[in-house]
């Protein structure tokens, strides 16, 4: 059975190649799966025992102790209390309960069945393992829409589009209708790609087979047009969206912060105020990230301490948008003393906001403060140490760059190269640091510094890459 799976892993693996962390902590699962079939274990039941059996999100271990309680008393489970349980797990991120729930699936003859490979699927995709997920869409003897769309959710997860779209045909070419999950996932799949293209065409077809009046299509669709900054497409799905709800609401907020239209997204959040429909923590977190784009430091500040009047509770994204408002807008030791005043304790974002701040307004020794503190949280952080190296550098303080530069050489801190992307007639062109291996390479570059010269003409100051 090991060679099996390892034979389908392995070849499943060289479709999805070069991404070998797909099957992250997955590696051993169906091994423990099989040794958990062979071997009865011993669980320690905390409830009476009943024939009446739910399950509850806040006691799921006992609720699946209960459910194996039931099986090895002899007591005949259904297939769709086995899906609920594999469901929940899922849910409640759950991987080693789910595992053995994966296992009464075997023992009870559930994998033939479309409903608990479907469950298993999603179950598997949740916690990033796609090839353990085909491993079960690839074994089951029946298949339907919903077990076709889970598969291609879960690539979507992935961001693999030609996955997607190859499962999509698959799916036209045994007749099976599409539902409103599938372009979901395919629209996921476009927007993660940044295949605008490909979004354009699936959006085409949405129309035609009438899921654009479903609002959780139309919200991916909205989404997706302010992602790829069609924000005027956006703007129409929304304002032609019947029944709007909160999502509909957040993305077109979002979406309008994320391409710097700051007032329109301020508008739309009074307007929806107006509206009666409660904001929640994604909301502020959409009209903080456009007052930090504009600089409306006055408004961030109003609307962040307007969060308790809704009921919500700042996160600390909210903290990070704020810090990084008060950073743009260079108010560094305001921005250092609201992070001491946190109430929860800041994370390696928050202090890297402040740190980018003091890097491009030159405050070294603020700088530093705050890159030792994100090292502290996140100690592998490769920019991090760059640029801890070129604030002591830019003090004068050598021995102190030598001593981090060091540092990373004895944890092996290696620099990893940036990237870019341009998608051209549906085609995703993607550009590493330093890869001359790209086509026409001499005429980007010649391009690339036609741009820096015009960029320069306009007093805009040239930062070396390398130190971030």
């Amino acid at each position: 059975m090991r060679k099996k799976l390892s034979f389908k892993g392995q070849k499943f693996l060289d479709i999805l190649a070069p991404k070998p962390n797909v099957t992250k902590n997955h590696q051993n699962c169906l091994e423990l799966i099989e040794d958990f079939v062979q071997t009865p274990s011993e669980h320690n039941y905390k409830h009476p025992f009943d024939k009446e059996l739910s399950f509850s999100e806040q006691n799921l271990e006992d609720s699946i102790s209960l459910l194996f309680r039931f099986h090895k008393e002899g007591f005949k489970i259904g297939v769709s209390l086995v899906s609920n349980a594999m469901s929940l797990c899922a849910s409640k991120r759950a991987f080693s309960i789910g595992i053995q729930v994966h296992c009464l699936v075997i023992v009870n003859g559930f994998l033939s069945n479309v409903y608990a490979g479907s469950s298993l699927i999603t179950f598997y995709s949740n916690f990033g393992g796609v090839v353990d997920a085909y491993q079960v869409f690839d074994e089951m003897p029946v298949r339907n829409v919903v077990s076709w769309s889970a598969m291609l959710n879960a690539f979507a997860n992935e961001n693999e589009l030609d996955m997607c779209l190859k499962l999509y045909k698959g799916m036209k070419g045994l007749a099976l209708k599409p539902n409103e999950f599938t372009f979901s996932s395919l629209l996921s799949a476009c927007m993660g790609s940044g295949c605008f293209g490909h979004g354009r065409s699936i959006h085409c077809l949405i129309i035609r087979t009438g899921f654009d009046s479903y609002i959780h299509v139309a919200n991916v669709v909205l989404s997706m047009y302010c992602k790829c900054g069609e924000v005027k497409d956006a703007l129409y799905i929304f304002e032609n969206t019947k029944s709007k709800d909160l999502v509909s609401w957040n993305s077109m907020i979002c979406g309008y912060g994320q391409q710097g239209h700051v007032i329109q997204a301020i508008e739309i959040f009074e307007e929806m105020k107006k509206q009666k429909v409660r904001p929640d923590s994604i909301t502020f977190l959409g009209v903080l990230s456009s007052c930090r784009h504009a600089g409306f430091v006055k408004e961030g500040m109003y609307y962040f301490n307007s969060m308790v009047d809704y009921g919500v509770k700042p996160e600390l994204d909210h903290y990070s948008c704020i810090v990084d408002l008060l950073g743009r807008a260079r108010l560094l030791e305001e921005a250092r003393e609201f992070i001491k005043k946190m109430p929860i304790q800041p994370n390696g974002v928050i202090w890297g906001s402040l740190l980018m701040s003091c890097r491009l307004q030159g405050n070294f020794r603020l700088g530093i403060e705050a890159a030792e503190n994100r090292l502290a949280l996140e100690s592998g952080s490769t920019s991090t140490h760059l640029q801890l190296v070129n604030l002591y550098a830019g003090l004068g303080y050598w021995d102190q760059a030598a001593r981090v530069q060091k540092l990373m050489k004895e944890k092996g801190i290696k620099r990893d190269p940036g990237y870019s992307w341009i998608e051209i007639s549906n085609q995703v062109f993607r550009f590493t640091a330093e890869d001359i291996s790209m086509g026409h390479n001499k005429s980007i570059v010649s391009l690339v510094d036609i741009l820096v010269d015009h960029m320069r003409s306009f007093g805009v100051e040239e930062i070396d890459s390398s130190e971030w």
